[in-house]
């Protein structure tokens, strides 16, 4: 499908509050059906983006279309998406049912219509018995199943969801998050959803976008974003993430400490300063005393995680910097792993990622 043929077309939308630019040209599109997470720290313009798609916050320039069609100027009102809110947004004074029916007797449907289909959504969420009871009366995870009742009653074409978990307990917060998944995929509802939770968007989503301070620093699969990130934040911001300095001494070399690791050098030139960064589940302990692509370096502390130690590792070839490895549980009974110790640790060539020099 070409970006003209998406769903959800971006096109060079920028949102400016006063002299503050929330949103710098940002473009981007979704696919129909798909399940896309804006993702980045608080400020990063995730939430303001959302409300341009939405219509809260109509974008300073820039187009949005849905569906083929121009929504870039029309109120809230006139654009077919449903929204679920972190505060759940409930009418306290009425019952379940009459939320999840609140837009559709906004569209007049006869009662009947309106019974049933409350109780079919009830039912989708796992509330099939919670139809007279007020949201004051529920958890807060039955009512963001609610909310999410409410948002998807009308069969709307886009579903927004703005940190929709984050105000819930870690096991709720885990539990939702597969339903919520689950009931997008039944329903085939193209979604986007704004969290700051790299675990939440790695785990739901067919797409993850990355932003900071109002760009899009990557677009890509969970599983791109983790393996192959394009920029120093993205490497950062999601999971752990080692950066040592380096410098370029050939085409395919970067010389760290001592020591020359083989890796794509990506267009730098020989001479250029560089971080290498590398995840600490890619760094190997050497015990058979082969050190090519190796760097070297001292155990400093370890914390144990169960199923494995996360070591705290510096001095040797890194100098002051402090680097984190992981090494199992099966590693720690051969080898003695012990404060102080010092080690020899591989560097597959092919999960180094190399960025600019800091500055």
């Amino acid at each position: 499908m070409s970006s003209q043929d998406s769903y959800l077309q971006i096109q060079n939308v920028v949102k400016q509050f006063g002299d503050f630019t929330a949103l710098k040209d940002v473009s981007m599109t979704v696919e129909e059906g798909e399940f896309v997470c804006f993702l980045g720290p608080s400020g990063c313009g995730k939430t303001t983006l959302l409300r341009a798609i939405a219509g809260l916050d109509i974008q300073t320039a820039g187009k949005i279309f849905q569906g083929g069609k121009d929504i870039s100027a029309l109120p809230p009102s006139k654009r077919d998406f449903g929204i679920v809110f972190q505060s759940y947004a409930l009418f306290p004074n009425m019952t379940v049912a009459k939320n999840v029916a609140y837009g559709l007797e906004n569209r007049k449907m006869k009662k009947a219509d309106i019974d049933n289909r409350v109780q079919e959504l009830l039912a989708t969420v796992g509330l099939p018995d919670q139809g007279n009871k007020y949201p004051a009366q529920l958890s807060g995870g039955q009512q963001q199943r609610v909310a999410l009742a409410r948002a998807i009653a009308t069969n709307p074409g886009l579903l927004l969801l703005d940190e929709p978990l984050s105000a819930l307990d870690a096991r709720v917060r885990v539990h939702l998050r597969h339903e919520i998944k689950e009931l997008q995929s039944k329903l085939g509802i193209t979604t986007i959803m704004v969290t700051h939770d790299q675990e939440e968007a790695l785990t739901m989503a067919d797409r993850i976008v990355v932003m900071n301070h109002g760009v899009i620093e990557q677009v890509g699969t969970p599983m791109e974003i983790y393996r192959t990130p394009q920029t120093a934040f993205v490497a950062d911001f999601i999971g752990q993430m080692n950066f040592i300095d380096g410098v370029i001494v050939d085409g395919n070399a970067v010389q760290v400490g001592q020591h020359k690791l083989s890796c794509e050098t990506n267009g730098y030139k020989v001479g250029d300063s560089v971080q290498v960064a590398i995840r600490p589940e890619d760094l190997i302990a050497i015990e058979d005393g082969n050190t090519e692509n190796a760097i070297n370096v001292n155990l400093k502390d370890m914390e144990f995680l169960g199923s494995f130690f996360r070591a705290d590792l510096s001095g040797g070839d890194i100098g002051q910097r402090t680097i984190q490895a992981d090494f199992s549980i099966n590693l720690s009974r051969r080898v003695s792993l012990e404060n102080g110790r010092e080690m020899n640790l591989r560097v597959p060539a092919s999960h180094i990622r190399l960025f600019p020099a800091e500055g």
